[in-house]
């Protein structure tokens, strides 16, 4: 196809992969009241899984624990007129595209497959499969690790009782909407040095000698998506840096699997 060509189709995927998230974000919207009370403001209970796992393992080894006894202040106030609709909108957005993640893989993959050839295709299915688990996992990660323990820190910490936290509810709802999506994404590092690997954009040795910078980076992206506290950042980077490694081991076979076709 002539590039115009080229230009139209991916139109279409984009514009089906639109709609699908749109069509989500309505269902978020219509269910909203259940989706902000039981998912986005669950780390507001006492009882949230994280709290109680922290409390019972703080237990275990014999120590007093603050998640044992947590008190959150749950009156979070919309200071304008339109806070709460623009929340809404924003954040049946973004969990339309967190939930859609898949098809939006999918409609890619289906934009580029027809570029590959017959094997290549065939391996490249997997693609959506990982991708869609790495991404996943990064929403699992975030929500009962990053999430429970930035909103602990947060609603616990004060510098004197002469001031009261009172916190705005878009505050709290951009603190989880941005460290799922966030952290999510970052988890997809594999993929993107799987493919950066393949164009020859990427190898071992590379990824090898830039590994303290690799890491200042993703300490950088950690302060960006998370809450501004080296704990969470630290958490957020643990992982990220396991996948880094992970990431090197890829490009290996990646490397060897070109070499042998040759």
């Amino acid at each position: 196809m002539s590039f115009l060509n080229h230009l139209e189709e991916l139109r279409w995927h984009l514009v089906r992969s639109t709609f699908v998230i749109f069509i989500i974000a309505i269902a978020v919207f219509v269910f909203s009241e259940v989706i902000y009370e039981d998912f986005l403001l669950a780390h507001l209970n006492e009882d949230f899984p994280t709290y109680r796992w922290m409390c019972n393992v703080a237990k275990s080894i014999g120590f007093e624990s603050d998640f044992c006894n947590i008190t959150f202040t749950k009156n979070l106030q919309s200071l304008a007129p339109t806070g709460q609709l623009m929340n809404l909108v924003w954040t049946s957005i973004i969990l339309g595209f967190i939930v859609a993640f898949p098809y939006v893989l999918w409609e890619m993959w289906r934009f580029i497959s027809p570029g590959l050839h017959k094997n290549e295709r065939k391996k490249s299915r997997a693609f959506i499969f990982f991708a869609s688990l790495l991404f996943f996992i990064g929403v699992l990660f975030s929500y009962y690790v990053i999430a429970p323990l930035s909103v602990y820190f947060f609603y616990n910490f004060k510098i004197t009782d002469m001031i009261q936290n009172q916190f705005d509810f878009k505050t709290h709802i951009n603190l989880i909407t941005n460290t799922l999506l966030g952290v999510s994404l970052m988890f997809e590092l594999p993929v993107i040095i799987y493919f950066l690997t393949k164009i020859g954009l990427v190898t071992p040795e590379f990824l090898k000698k830039y590994r303290k910078i690799a890491l200042i980076l993703v300490l950088v992206l950690s302060a960006i998506i998370t809450p501004p506290d080296i704990a969470s950042q630290v958490i957020v980077t643990i992982p990220i840096m396991i996948l880094y490694e992970i990431s090197i081991f890829i490009s290996k076979r990646v490397l060897k699997r070109e070499q042998k076709n040759k």
